[in-house]
């Protein structure tokens, strides 16, 4: 009897202990939630206690503060946000609940005490400084002499009517504030120079790259290098359509992109071979031409010296304004895993067949040496990727390279064989269409093996022009045309 009232009586006990743990873990809750719902009612008392001191009366129809809020100018908005009461670390914590899930408590205290100048606010830049803060990023500099133009309105992050004519940074920075009431933003109406480069850079971890002047970009990427400031720079993203072709790598890396192509030219000559991370896009743009430019342009001074192209600065190139956007986007997340500590460890090349281009390339190679009966080899001096040390070693002298096989086989013939059906060949092969002519991508077919050899075989031997046409037809030989109109587009634009 005794031992029956002393296991009820420990169970009386567990069960006391339970029940107060519960009551205590549902007061402390109840407590925490009306905290911060009374915050937030002392928030919106003070937004309307400022809009009344403002001249501003709240109606019976705008008694939900969303509403209410909503109905007001965005720079009545603006103004009482900033002026509201302490947004504590526990709301800021709340906006930035998502990051946290992601990052962890480690990552989001790198990247909220990491800073950023985005060099360059236009249609890239200003979508990087927006999610950068939106992340969490609690110091940006935004660096750009260029106004808002009704032009612009197509691709910008932030401007709206309203900002026409006015500065780009004062527009981003103005979004900023009402984005995240904690961030310390310097909106600076200037111009990078490289005179003066460490005026605007020191201080900061890392520099956004998105200006469209090639000389001041690639002034910017060699200083950045030099002095050790992580930087991250966006290629051309105009007179781009497809979002599948926009991918990140090393400058080193990029191909077909006219931008990257020069800067990379440039920076080389600089002694920069690589180590600097950028967004490009391999899609080569089809019928997109610049507008011409009006004489009185050219009276003001020396345009061809304004970009990469010949009068591309003042000129107008087509944008498609979500790809700007995309770019700014890829930049953002690419940083903000860096800073967590949580880098991109192998971004994934648009084109990741690499061994299968060496094995065609090597096939054609030896092809071409067949014909040449000799050996076409000279010595290349190349730059690791990783360390840039210089290396030497052997290349073709062929007068196409890996990239262009890449060209040929996915961007002209979609991965399939030249003759109908266009099947996907077992084993693709590349060879010349006319072979009284030299090998060039406008004067390369894709075949299976098989086909190849055949092909190879009677077209050498017959020493004629038209010797493809007599051997598959007419209709593949229109096909190698359209092919070929397609690759001289391409080197237009890329070469």
């Amino acid at each position: 009897m005794s031992s029956l009232s002393l296991h009820s009586h420990r169970a009386q006990l567990i069960a006391t202990a339970v029940i107060a743990s519960l009551s205590t873990a549902g007061i402390i809750y109840t407590w925490s939630a009306h905290s911060r719902r009374q915050r937030r009612r002392d928030l919106d008392r003070e937004i309307h206690r400022s809009i009344t001191e403002n001249g501003t009366t709240r109606t019976p129809d705008t008694d939900s503060p969303d509403i209410y809020l909503r109905s007001l100018p965005e720079e009545v908005k603006a103004s009482r946000f900033q002026d509201a009461g302490e947004y504590d670390e526990e709301l800021i914590r709340e906006q930035l609940a998502r990051n946290y899930a992601f990052f962890g408590e480690e990552g989001m205290e790198k990247i909220r005490g990491s800073s950023v100048v985005v060099v360059g606010c236009g249609g890239v830049g200003s979508w990087a400084a927006v999610m950068l803060v939106r992340s969490g990023v609690s110091k940006i500099r935004l660096v750009d002499f260029d106004y808002v133009t009704l032009s612009s309105l197509n691709r910008h992050a932030t401007a709206a009517l309203s900002d026409v004519g006015t500065p780009k940074v004062k527009c981003v920075e103005r979004v900023l504030k009402n984005i995240s009431k904690w961030v310390d933003i310097d909106a600076c109406v200037d111009i990078w120079r490289k005179e003066e480069g460490g005026e605007l850079l020191d201080g900061y971890d890392w520099v956004v790259d998105a200006i469209d002047n090639i000389q001041t970009k690639v002034d910017l990427l060699k200083y950045c290098h030099a002095n050790d400031i992580k930087v991250f720079s966006s290629m051309g993203a105009g007179a781009k359509c497809d979002p599948t072709r926009i991918q990140i790598s090393d400058i080193s890396h990029t191909i077909y992109d006219p931008l990257a192509r020069s800067v990379r030219r440039r920076l080389r000559l600089l002694g920069v071979n690589s180590g600097i991370p950028v967004v490009y896009s391999t899609e080569v743009p089809g019928d997109v031409k610049l507008l011409p430019l009006p004489e009185e342009e050219f009276q003001k001074g020396a345009v061809k010296e304004l970009n990469a192209f010949d009068d591309f600065r003042v000129r107008i190139l087509p944008v498609l304004g979500p790809l700007p956007a995309i770019f700014g986007l890829n930049i953002a997340s690419y940083i903000l895993c860096e800073m967590a500590g949580k880098p991109i460890s192998n971004p994934l090349p648009i084109k990741n067949r690499k061994k299968l281009y060496e094995r065609i390339y090597r096939d054609l190679l030896r092809r071409e040496e067949k014909i040449a009966g000799e050996q076409l080899k000279y010595v290349l001096h190349l730059h690791s990727f990783d360390s840039g040390d210089l290396t030497s070693g052997f290349c073709s002298r062929l007068p196409i390279d890996e990239d262009d096989v890449a060209l040929v086989f996915e961007d002209l013939y979609r991965g399939r064989s030249l003759l109908p059906p266009h099947d996907v060949p077992t084993r693709p092969t590349l060879v010349r269409w006319d072979f009284t002519r030299p090998l060039s991508i406008e004067n390369c077919i894709v075949l299976e093996y098989k086909d190849a050899e055949k092909h190879a075989e009677t077209c050498l031997g017959a020493k004629s022009a038209s010797a493809g046409r007599d051997l598959w037809g007419k209709e593949v030989e229109e096909i190698v045309q359209r092919r070929a109109t397609e690759a001289r587009n391409v080197k237009e634009w890329v070469m």
